[in-house]
């Protein structure tokens, strides 16, 4: 499928805040890729958007937190879900992680990514339509860090 020919490394570092309700750190976002992995130090600060409500997702010492991303939502024609998460500040000390995302080559200007066609069916129809991974790219990127799933619109919706 190609989705490992292209990635990105992102260090991260967030120093210790005395007042971290004041801080205003990275804004909800799900991540523009296959899959993300996270070695996270022991500080924490991660938290996933489950049923309307934060919650913190605790760093296990020498484990990794693979989330899913925007491509493989569609590819599974939404079986998988890419999570909204973000990163609090803390008081307690600095944070310091490492993510890797792999979202295949963004340099192929024919590169598509929708729903695959075995997950397709009568009783599943597609749930995504196919897209440019450039055309999302850019939305993305122009966007910031929020999501453009939205903007790829369902293959429901499109027929209309």
């Amino acid at each position: 499928m190609g989705f490992a020919k292209g990635g990105i490394m992102a260090c991260h570092y967030y120093p210790a805040c005395p007042e971290p309700e004041l801080t205003m750190g990275p804004c909800k976002h799900t991540d523009p890729s296959y899959l993300t992995f996270l070695l996270q130090d022991q500080i924490g600060g991660l938290q996933v958007l489950h049923q309307n409500q934060w919650v913190d997702v605790h760093p296990i010492a020498g484990s990794l937190t693979i989330n899913i991303g925007d491509f493989l939502q569609v590819m599974s024609n939404g079986k998988l879900k890419s999570v909204y998460h973000r990163v609090v500040s803390s008081h307690v000390g600095q944070r310091i992680s490492t993510a890797c995302l792999f979202y295949g080559t963004t340099t192929d200007s024919a590169r598509i990514c929708g729903p695959l066609k075995e997950l397709i069916s009568e009783e599943n129809p597609p749930g995504y339509r196919d897209f440019l991974v450039t055309e999302y790219m850019g939305k993305f990127l122009s966007m910031g860090q929020m999501t453009v799933l939205a903007l790829i619109i369902s293959s429901s919706e499109a027929r209309k």
